[in-house]
């Protein structure tokens, strides 16, 4: 299964995309909003169950490698878990590619091919207050805001709200 857009294309992760996975989810740049670094052996595991084929039954998340047209550098991950009919949504870029529309771009693309190969019409998206880039993201790709969880999880110990947003594909 592979995503194409203009500038990108989006494929399953592979074993050989570890080195990838690990700096995404340890670079300061990249997790200071999403979350505290894991221990190697918890992100191992992430990684594990995240190579295991994705369907609409499955209960982890699907991960697709972000790769940049031409080149083929790999340049994030995105992906998508479905839980009560609802698809949430989820992805990482390298810094480098910060700001670039990349975020939009395969966000975009990732809902219409579950809308129109998986028949997935509700989505969800998590962000941690004060991460106003995703929330743009989310914005320009039509998610609205429909919840806001106070001190919902915490980050290098603080406490900080959940901004929770829906978008429906209907």
């Amino acid at each position: 299964m592979n995503i194409r857009t203009a500038r990108l294309e989006m494929t399953p992760l592979r074993k050989d995309d570890w080195p990838l996975f690990q700096t995404l989810h340890s670079t300061e740049q990249v997790i200071a909003q999403c979350f505290d670094p894991l221990p190697d052996t918890v992100l191992q595991q992430k990684f594990q169950q995240r190579l295991a084929p994705w369907h609409k039954d499955a209960d982890h998340w699907q991960c697709l490698v972000i790769r940049q047209h031409g080149s083929g550098e790999a340049i994030g991950v995105t992906g998508m878990c479905l839980s009560q009919g609802r698809a949430e949504v989820g992805y990482l870029l390298l810094p480098a590619f910060y700001g670039q529309g990349f975020g939009t771009e395969s966000l975009q693309a990732l809902i219409q091919w579950a809308a129109t190969t998986q028949d997935i019409s509700h989505f969800k998206a998590v962000v941690t207050e004060g991460n106003t880039a995703s929330e743009r993201v989310l914005q320009k790709t039509g998610f609205q805001l429909a919840e806001k969880v106070p001190q919902a999880h915490s980050i290098a110990g603080k406490r900080y709200a959940d901004h929770i947003y829906h978008f429906d594909a209907v």
